[in-house]
């Protein structure tokens, strides 16, 4: 439930914490503040991994805590603590209260209440013994050394976490929210002769175990590994030079996701370090492109029935058929632009400030057969799978390694290609989108987002694209 239930009273049961005393507490600490809260967080993790026939790493972890967050103007004083207690918050209090004043005294208005829910307040770590989870593993890796001879190295591992929040304001405003996380991963080496390639693949979301260890799903994730890593082996040298790239549907969207959605985060416009700043309004994209950041669809990676700081989350629109309408905000940055928070202020935890993040950002479907997309294609390159990228927010410029890619000579699928990577910028690719496929995926629950020194889960998705003058960077002579 994300409004508080008052037959729920987790983190005063479990410590020496009085309510009315915290709310009083958190009443002074933030008097005279623009904003501010208290965010109070417990947290249970676990992970195995499997590699080389054994079990690697098991490990659990729980950790608790809160933080405290007084705002006035540009301003944030934060102070944290592991240990939840009277006299902790207190000492947090004088440090918080050290940011200068300079409003008028009235705190912005709480968030809106709600009572959606995205997903269980299952425990995931619960539901299936240490016996289990290990044997999983044991499945995969014989599964996989079963499925093709030249399969050399299976991994797998499996992690999962419940996280428990409570966030207290200054006006008695108090809204809890449970999150379970999973995930499975399984990667594989595959061989022939010296030559050796890899295959990965990934799915989780806020749910619990079961789905992941239906044997049909895990069977269907070990066997796409397998597939890549049986086409890699295929690969030739990629071509470099500009040419057109075919980008496929689901994950290739971690590079709107990079390349895009963090300009369009609030912070970053605010001060005027984007590549999108100043330009609502404006058309940033070709006709047809709309971007969304979603963190209302039941059970997904990056879903939240409220932000860290207590706001619902909601969908928002960000770029409609090639304007820029939105940018994701937090309750400070909102404040600050005059616009309203959208549900998008994230932390990586109780050590940790929110700001403004993603929650599942994907490009809407278009009305063109992929297959009519890829016909199109004289002579190109079609983007399947991602690996890792850098990009640069001021300027848009990125630069992302490919997995999977093939070449398309003639409208057709050719053979498969190693070390491409495409060479861009955000704003620049955006225009240069001609085609947009009607087969909206959304990535299989892996993404993990980096910003600012924290992490915090992500989901991604687009359709099948074409973008008309892509640089690759390739390893052909």
């Amino acid at each position: 439930m994300a409004d508080a239930d008052t037959s729920l009273n987790f983190f005063f049961d479990q410590s020496d914490l009085d309510e009315t005393r915290t709310e009083s507490l958190v009443c002074d600490a933030l008097s005279g503040m623009d904003d501010g809260e208290l965010y109070l967080e417990s947290t249970q993790s676990e992970s195995f991994s499997f590699d080389d026939g054994r079990l690697k790493a098991a490990s659990f972890d729980s950790s608790q805590g809160f933080g405290l967050r007084a705002v006035t103007g540009e301003s944030t004083g934060y102070a944290h603590s592991n240990e939840l207690s009277e006299a902790a918050i207190k000492r947090a209090a004088d440090t918080v209260r050290a940011v200068k004043t300079g409003s008028d005294g009235s705190m912005s208005l709480a968030p809106v209440r709600t009572n959606k829910q995205l997903y269980s307040d299952i425990n995931p770590l619960g539901g299936i013994d240490f016996a289990r989870k290990v044997a999983l593993l044991e499945e995969i890796d014989a599964y996989a050394r079963a499925a093709d001879p030249r399969v050399r190295q299976v991994s797998a591992s499996v992690l999962g976490s419940w996280q428990a929040v409570e966030i207290i304001r200054a006006d008695g405003h108090r809204v809890r929210d449970v999150r379970p996380l999973v995930r499975l991963n399984v990667s594989v080496v595959m061989g022939e002769g010296d030559r050796q390639e890899s295959g990965n693949e990934g799915a989780g979301g806020r749910q619990s175990y079961d789905f992941l260890f239906d044997e049909a799903h895990w069977k269907a994730q070990t066997n796409e590994a397998i597939r890549q890593a049986a086409v890699n082996l295929q690969s030739v040298a990629a071509p470099a030079g500009e040419m057109t790239v075919v980008l496929g549907p689901g994950w290739p969207g971690v590079l709107l996701h990079e390349a895009i959605g963090h300009g369009l985060e609030g912070d970053f416009n605010r001060k005027k370090t984007s590549a999108f700043a100043g330009l609502m309004g404006e058309r940033i994209a070709a006709p047809g492109i709309t971007i969304v950041d979603d963190g209302t669809l039941d059970a997904k990676r990056g879903s939240l029935s409220v932000d860290d700081e207590g706001t619902a989350t909601e969908r928002t629109v960000l770029i409609e058929d090639g304007i820029l309408k939105g940018y994701m905000q937090d309750r400070l940055n909102a404040r600050l632009m005059g616009q309203k928070a959208t549900g998008n202020g994230r932390r990586q935890s109780f050590g940790h400030a929110p700001m403004p993040r993603m929650t599942n950002t994907f490009m809407l479907a278009g009305d063109k057969d992929p297959g009519e997309i890829l016909a199109s294609v004289d002579d190109g390159l079609y983007a399947v799978n991602f690996g890792g990228g850098q990009v640069d927010i001021t300027s848009g410029k990125f630069v992302f390694s490919c997995t999977e890619a093939y070449r398309v000579k003639g409208g057709k699928i050719m053979e498969p290609v190693k070390g491409a990577t495409l060479i861009g910028n955000g704003p620049d690719v955006l225009k240069r989108v001609s085609m947009i496929g009607n087969d909206l995926k959304l990535d299989n629950g892996v993404g993990t987002c980096g910003k600012g020194g924290q992490t915090v889960p992500a989901g991604v998705g687009q359709p099948t694209l074409r973008v008309d003058g892509i640089t690759v960077g390739g390893t052909a002579g």
